[in-house]
């Protein structure tokens, strides 16, 4: 092997940068040449592929987001888009590609694979939702920013006196939200994969009032049923027999900017490293993730096709804490 790629997809995740880095100085070590695909499929498809050596991946060990860019592609969605990104690849010489991202990235790459073309995936999105590893890339850090978040609330919560629903992201998962709700001492957690009565949590935050605590907060998911927006609208609806309202914080976005912790930068490197160890022994058509603390390859066959669950006695743990 000679020229490998490496490109970004999907949601930004803070790490992505150091996945790179080790990506690429890992592939100098073993002596290939790199490259770097600009705005994930897109650029695939637009040919926006450039090389990429050890200066240009200096000093993004500890930035934000991904230097290569990230873009959703409807139109590698589609055969003539996938064929249009395998050509690409075999115009420049490139023999294998390194996609870093999550399950829409990890669908690509597996489209890719089918076609004959030597791909590795990089686990890396913060709602680790992503079958094959136990935690992703981004994750650490998106926490420690939803529980910042939630510290500060909690302080002008006590002041006034109040409850807040905070709402995290994580798509259709709901790790981050249930994660948040144990480090923050989360009086209630709402998640997509439990079913959800506005009128317990009404019970819960009444209840927290009686027992003299001064503040409530509510930890929930964007993908719940009733997420932030429906449940603050059903307390307004009901207010007069429920008694109170709430205050709503939607986090959004602010979870996935700011620099990596320590956590994912190593995470990442070693990932990255990882993805270029698997080339290098001629595996392909797999993702590199973390499990039980180890580094390991999963199939994209699996990725792409078996859902990820909550650990069960997380669950637990957190109803007990509340």
């Amino acid at each position: 092997m000679k020229k490998i790629a490496v490109l970004t997809s999907g949601g930004d995740a803070p790490g992505m940068n150091a996945a790179i880095r080790a990506v690429v100085r890992t592939g100098i070590a073993n002596g290939w040449e790199v490259f770097g695909v600009r705005n994930g499929y897109e650029g695939l498809i637009d040919g926006k592929i450039i090389p990429l050596g050890a200066r240009e991946v200096g000093g993004i060990l500890q930035r934000g987001g991904t230097v290569l860019g990230s873009a959703r592609s409807q139109e590698f969605k589609t055969r003539p888009g996938q064929l249009k990104a395998f050509r690409n690849l075999n115009r420049f010489d490139i023999e294998s590609l390194v996609v870093i991202g999550g399950n829409g990235s990890q669908t690509g790459a597996h489209a890719l694979h089918l076609l004959g073309f030597p791909v590795v995936g990089v686990a890396s999105t913060i709602d680790n939702d992503l079958y094959g590893s136990d935690i992703t890339i981004g994750v650490d850090t998106a926490l420690n920013i939803a529980l910042e978040a939630i510290d500060r609330l909690k302080i002008t919560a006590s002041s006034h006196q109040r409850a807040f629903l905070v709402e995290v992201m994580g798509r259709n998962c709901g790790y981050l939200a249930m994660m948040a709700a144990i480090a923050g001492g989360a009086e209630e957690m709402v998640l997509p994969e439990l079913e959800v009565d506005p009128e317990r949590i009404a019970a819960t935050l009444t209840e927290a009032y009686e027992r003299g605590k001064a503040h409530a907060i509510v930890v929930v998911a964007e993908g719940a049923k009733y997420n932030a927006t429906r449940l603050d609208e059903y307390f307004k609806q009901h207010r007069e027999r429920l008694g109170f309202d709430l205050r709503v914080t939607i986090l959004g976005h602010v979870q996935r900017g700011g620099s990596p912790q320590a956590y994912d930068r190593i995470l990442a490197s070693r990932l990255g490293a990882g993805a270029t160890d698997a080339l290098a022994r001629g595996e392909y058509g797999v993702l590199v993730g973390m499990l039980n603390s180890a580094i390991k390859t999963t199939p994209l066959e699996e990725v792409v096709n078996k859902p990820k669950k909550l650990d069960e006695s997380l669950i637990e743990l957190a109803k007990k804490l509340d």
